[in-house]
């Protein structure tokens, strides 16, 4: 529940654009273990990471000062696809960062990375295509939404083997 809200808090209220962030700079989200992320077994469940993942890219959208230009043309942002692979476990109480960046994009989907670090040791990492989609449920290509988040004419970067392999088995690349 407190993750639903802190979601809830981060689009109603997104805190302030950075000042020159660009596109494929990362943003980072500083975040606490609350006992309700908690499963059975004393570290953080598995579904509450993607919760985490949701308010780490409404972050990452509200530090480009995106949120404004999103609503003048009814666009949002949804999940296409994605995974994520956990290396050690986060319990109840600890600090830790989670970074959300850009990697790349298509015509169909923006490719991004969030990845999960505490006291400087890798958690986890993300991956997750992204989509826009406009007020009528119409496909936005990802190409316009990045140039509407960008004041520079900058270019995907090639994205990593593993990411392109990913995206062309749960079948979101560009056709």
């Amino acid at each position: 529940m407190i993750r639903t809200l802190q979601l809830a808090l981060a689009t109603s209220r997104p805190r302030p654009a950075i000042p020159g962030q660009g596109v494929l700079d990362p943003s980072v989200t500083r975040l606490r273990v609350h006992l309700g992320d908690l499963d059975l077994y004393r570290h953080v469940n598995n579904g509450v990471y993607l919760q985490m993942m949701d308010v780490g890219r409404s972050n990452l959208l509200a530090d480009l000062g995106a949120f404004g230009l999103l609503a003048e043309r009814g666009w949002y942002p949804v999940v296409a696809a994605s995974t994520i692979k956990y290396r050690r476990s986060l319990t109840f109480r600890q600090r830790f960062e989670l970074t959300s960046r850009v990697l790349g994009w298509d015509a169909r989907v923006v490719y991004l990375e969030q990845t999960f670090t505490c006291r400087g040791e890798h958690v986890a990492r993300g991956v997750v295509a992204g989509r826009f989609l406009g007020r009528g449920g119409e496909r936005v290509p990802a190409t316009d939404a990045v140039a509407l988040l960008t004041t520079d004419d900058v270019a995907s970067p090639e994205l990593p083997d593993d990411v392109l392999a990913w995206a062309r088995a749960v079948d979101v690349a560009a056709r």
